[in-house]
């Protein structure tokens, strides 16, 4: 339930605060003065369309803030705190700034939020029913969704099904349709595949090859190189009686220099690790002398292993320029291509399993279909004789509203109790509302066979029945009682207060009549002085209510026939509803 709404900067709206409360709350006020601001307020309060034109001139940015009172420990408080928004015990506090450059900030329990969330978390909670609302029922797809909404869970249940399953069939239509059309890419495709995979296999690369091959053609190539540093190392740490000219090796000079400390170590600690240092060091020196003269044995000079070496860089070479990329690369389009050509050899096997399950998802849709048709018709008649029972107290006693569901024959549809129907999204129905305006006159769509008068009450009626079964606890009605006047805005008002028994309502309202039902009622007040227009709000008193309604019956507040005419309106609701509890 809304608890209160400030509104600043929107429009002529100046700084206003509506004060709301359970039941039915109307807002009245002269032409100009701003009615329309709330709804937009409203509007903007549950997520909608940010208009920098709604910017009062000259204050740069509007604010709408509201609190709803909901559960600390319900599911729209869980979603707030999901969001990283608080949600006390007095209520949540919802707000919408906009710029005058038409930008627009969200705020839900004191966190900044895309609008979106502010729209998902009042989705629940307000309902706007306006004069637009009323136009877009006038269209077919608005039509069924208004069935589809009074028919509840009957269409809801097998609908989701349904959609689930349309989803699905398009998605696998759509797979279906690529293998078929692009049958002959496909095949170009794979041969292209095959010829490059067929190259790299006759190649046979393997991950790191060309690295340790370069390494190996170094060797090779310099292998003399090698063996004379290696050698040349090895006789300058240590000298070889055989060759040379007797000159102590670098390991025989530091054995010489071990054992001289040696003899000594014994008198002084230190000297003692020194000489273990210089042990340490000549083993160390007679193993790297012992690897240098491993290593020079090792080195080969083999023409036939370099020429092959070679052979294989150029092949690998080769193919790293047909790819354009080196031999990771390579390796990693052949992994690729792999795949790629399972799934392309696969197409005549995937496409029977896709057949296979298109066929199934028709036959699932058709069987959903007829449910949703059922229910549809059902709640047809349903929805019908509701609008009627409406109608009978809008000063339409003899007429009816018939809600028909029809199908449409296409060879490329669904099966449907032995038919092809066409279908989509929402199933194989459409829906339109017919006005049948007395006994007797053929059934015509409702925009046709009705006045303005009659349109208006006709989906005036339409809107209570929806509203009824509507499961949000604040609805708001935005001049719905246009074109009614007389003994038919009487009941409009009645219908309105009966709602409210139920339902928070907030009704922009013209009719004196309406008015009188109200369990609060706001007026918006304009003041202009010369150059600039303000309004403001405020809430009346009894007295202030039947100076209002004097002014609504007659244009001036003070007329005593307009007066004890409010009076009469006053005492008839105050009656009405009495008798109502």
């Amino acid at each position: 339930m809304l608890e209160e709404i400030r509104i600043r900067g929107l429009g002529v709206i100046d700084d206003a605060v509506l004060e709301l409360a359970p039941g039915l709350t109307v807002v009245s006020g002269e032409t100009g003065a701003g009615k329309t601001m709330i709804v937009q307020g409203l509007g903007l309060l549950t997520g909608g369309r940010a208009d920098a034109g709604l910017v009062r001139p000259g204050v740069g940015r509007a604010f709408v803030d509201g609190r709803l009172v909901t559960p600390a420990d319900g599911p729209v408080a869980e979603r707030v705190r999901d969001a990283g928004g608080e949600c006390d015990d007095d209520g949540l506090i919802i707000g919408r700034t906009v710029t005058a450059e038409g930008r627009s900030r969200a705020h839900v329990g004191g966190r900044s939020v895309p609008a979106s969330l502010l729209a998902e978390i009042t989705d629940g909670l307000i309902a706007v029913h306006g004069q637009s609302d009323q136009q877009r029922l006038l269209r077919a797809g608005e039509q069924r969704a208004a069935l589809d909404r009074f028919a509840d869970v009957a269409v809801a249940r097998p609908l989701t099904a349904y959609t689930a399953a349309y989803t699905r069939l398009r998605t696998v239509s759509a797979q279906l349709a690529e293998i078929t059309e692009r049958a002959r890419e496909r095949s170009a495709e794979a041969e292209l595949l095959r010829s490059g995979l067929a190259e790299i296999e006759r190649v046979d690369p393997h991950p790191g090859e060309d690295t340790a091959l370069e390494t190996e053609l170094r060797r090779l190539e310099h292998a003399e190189t090698l063996v004379q540093a290696a050698s040349s190392a090895h006789a300058v740490l240590v000298s070889d009686p055989a060759f040379g000219d007797g000159t102590p090796g670098a390991a025989d000079l530091l054995g010489t220099a071990n054992r001289m400390v040696a003899v000594q170590a014994s008198l002084d600690p230190d000297l003692s690790a020194l000489s273990d240092r210089l042990h340490e060091v000549g083993m160390l020196l007679a193993d790297v002398a012992a690897d240098l003269a491993s290593y020079a044995a090792g080195i080969e000079s083999d023409p036939g292993r370099l020429a092959a070496a070679q052979s294989r860089k150029a092949a690998l070479a080769g193919l790293a320029r047909a790819h354009g990329t080196d031999l990771a690369g390579v390796l990693a389009w052949a992994e690729k291509a792999g795949r790629r050509l399972l799934e392309l050899d696969s197409d005549a096997d995937r496409s029977g399993a896709l057949t296979s399950e298109r066929d199934a998802l028709v036959a699932e849709l058709g069987e959903r279909a007829t449910e949703i048709s059922m229910a549809r018709r059902a709640a047809a008649d349903r929805f019908a004789a509701a609008v009627a029972a409406e109608l009978a107290g809008l000063a339409m006693p003899r007429a009816r509203v018939e809600a028909v569901v029809s199908q449409r024959a296409d060879l490329v549809g669904i099966p449907v109790d032995g038919r092809l129907l066409a279908y989509g999204p929402t199933g194989v129905d459409e829906v339109e509302l017919r006005l049948v305006p007395h006994p007797g006159a053929p059934a015509r769509p409702v925009h046709k066979g009705a006045s303005g008068g009659e349109l208006s009450r006709i989906m005036l009626a339409i809107e209570v029945v929806l509203a009824a079964a509507d499961t949000t606890t604040t609805m708001v009605f935005d001049e719905v009682d246009a074109g009614v006047g007389g003994r038919a805005a009487v009941e409009v008002g009645r219908r309105l207060a009966r709602l409210a028994r139920t339902h928070q309502v907030i009704c922009i309202t013209h009719l004196p009549q309406v008015a009188a039902f109200a369990d609060r009622h706001l007026v918006v007040r304009k003041a202009d002085d010369g150059s600039v227009t303000r309004s403001g709000v405020l809430t009346l008193d009894d007295s202030g209510r039947v100076r209002e309604l004097s002014r609504m019956l007659a244009g001036v507040e003070e007329s005593p026939l307009a007066r004890g005419h409010a009076e009469e309106l006053l005492a008839n609701a105050a009656a009405d509803k009495k008798a109502a509890d």
